[in-house]
């Protein structure tokens, strides 16, 4: 393969993270199949949650409620414009269509990366929603130009190409095809959203949760993705990783009962078993060392999960 489909060095966080994913994810195979109620619970919250802040990294100026009211009661909101109203239907809608095309041997098309950005734009871009750009492209805030419009087609099926038969651990094969796709920027207009849609539906097919890169995080994102263009993805890993581990933590909760009741960092250091600081334990997070989540720019653990950490420093010294 070419060097652009080389992921490069790692960090020691980056890799421990990844591991513990993998985990994880072996946990929650356990539950299959995954009880129907449960299941459908957990994806319409998920799913208000990926097209909330899917948008709003984009500049979307609908609240994480204000889209539940427009999706789930079909509410309209005072002040808000036509088109940041559309974008949620739309992104819904595009969900919609990714959760059909989900299976295990399921091979990406170029028909679907089209399909899936047509939705992204419907009713706001009509000339451009399912089509490739035609003409230069510049990014604002980015560090690079991309590349020639008639040499899109051809990089975009390249990808896919690859895609569909390299054999690379799927956490690190959905950061490259992340920053390949965005990098590539075949469209004028949709392509973050039509990426984090791409990048869910391959991790979809290999049985994991869709992953939520939050609003909050729309600086690290695009830092990230910044790195990502001088060759370092570890970043861009870590970021994704750790969206990964959060929508399964949000699953195992749901399933199973061994992390303890989570609370936010703040509350579970005042409890008087618990030996760190809120600025340790939140670093403990961050950094994937602890069961942790995310919520808006509060960190989520329990004592469980803080105590499984201090039994694994003690087996290592022992």
């Amino acid at each position: 393969m070419r060097n652009e489909f080389n992921i490069g060095q790692l960090s020691e966080n980056s890799l421990q993270l990844v591991q513990s994913v993998h985990k994880k994810k072996k946990r929650l195979d356990v539950f299959r199949p995954i009880p129907y109620a449960v299941l459908t619970n957990i994806r319409e919250n998920l799913n208000v949650e990926w097209t909330y802040n899917s948008n709003h990294i984009e500049g979307n100026t609908l609240t994480l409620q204000e889209t539940r009211m427009v999706l789930e009661d079909g509410i309209t909101v005072g002040g808000k414009s036509l088109n940041e109203h559309l974008e949620i239907v739309n992104h819904q809608e595009a969900i919609n269509y990714v959760d059909s095309l989900v299976a295990s041997d399921y091979k990406l098309t170029e028909r679907d990366v089209l399909g899936i950005h047509e939705l992204v734009l419907n009713k706001i871009q009509k000339d451009f929603a399912g089509r490739f750009r035609t003409s230069g492209a510049r990014i604002g805030g980015a560090n690079f130009i991309p590349p020639n419009a008639i040499k899109v087609p051809d990089l975009i099926a390249e990808l896919i190409a690859w895609e569909n038969t390299c054999p690379m651990d799927i956490l690190k094969k959905v950061t490259l095809f992340h920053h390949r796709f965005v990098w590539v920027h075949p469209f004028f207009d949709g392509n973050g959203r039509t990426v984090r849609l791409l990048m869910n539906l391959l991790l979809m097919k290999e049985g994991f949760p869709p992953a939520v890169i939050l609003g909050v995080d729309r600086k690290r994102y695009y830092q990230a993705l910044n790195l990502a263009n001088k060759g370092n993805l570890d970043k861009l890993l870590f970021l994704i990783t750790q969206a990964v581990d959060r929508s399964l933590t949000i699953y195992l909760n749901s399933l199973e009962d061994t992390t303890g009741d989570f609370d936010a960092i703040s509350n579970i250091v005042k409890e008087p078993e618990v030996p760190f600081g809120q600025e340790y334990i939140s670093l403990l997070a961050r950094q994937g060392k602890i069961e942790a989540y995310k919520e808006g720019r509060v960190w989520y653990t329990s004592k469980k999960s803080i105590e499984n950490y201090l039994n694994g420093k003690r087996e290592k010294k022992g």
